[in-house]
């Protein structure tokens, strides 16, 4: 069966724990796009000759979720060449038998336009902040600033621009518990599943 879950939104909204918990409950793959970004950032060198060599391995690097990370990522994710490079391998991933759920930026508009489920989950940037801030330390208010500016890069990208899919369902985390955001998503997903 292929069935393909795209799941969209800016830093540390809840996609990517929301993706695993999806991923989890129907024995579907996951997928975290970002990690790949993430790598090929903090690979170094020209860009676009590491994503173009990424290996699965390097998505296992224990570095890859610190806040230097993600900021190498956005900045690389601007790179027309590093995106194209990365494309095929996430919609073969997406396409693959047994279902697949992928969380990024441009998953439901530009990967995987065709997935049977798109969402698009956000939170107030002062909410994913404190989430953001909990997770790496450091200054609340600097993480605040580095989450706008992230917002800013993503959202205003020339290339696959961070938006929602027309058709998305949008689910605003800033005052859901994890359980209660994962619970909508498992419906949706199984109510389209029921569908097919």
């Amino acid at each position: 069966m292929i069935f393909t879950v795209a799941i969209d939104g800016p830093a540390a909204a809840g996609k990517g724990t929301i993706s695993r918990a999806v991923a989890d409950r129907f024995g579907f793959a996951h997928l975290d796009t970002g990690a790949l970004y993430r790598a090929v950032g903090v690979k170094g060198g020209d860009p676009v000759q590491a994503a173009q060599t990424l290996t699965p391995e390097e998505l296992a690097r224990d570095d890859l979720r610190t806040l230097e990370a993600g900021q190498a990522a956005s900045r690389v994710a601007v790179i027309p060449e590093v995106r194209a490079a990365l494309l095929e391998f996430q919609r073969r991933f997406a396409r693959r038998d047994g279902g697949a759920v992928l969380d990024g930026r441009d998953i439901g508009t530009v990967i995987c336009p065709e997935a049977e489920v798109k969402l698009y989950v956000t939170a107030s940037p002062e909410v994913r902040a404190h989430r953001r801030w909990l997770e790496v330390g450091g200054d609340e208010a600097e993480v605040l600033a580095q989450v706008k500016d992230r917002d800013a890069r993503d959202m205003g990208r020339a290339d696959a621009p961070l938006r929602p899919a027309d058709d998305a369902i949008h689910l605003d985390t800033s005052t859901l518990s994890i359980d209660a955001a994962v619970a909508q998503v498992i419906a949706a997903v199984a109510q389209r599943l029921r569908q097919r």
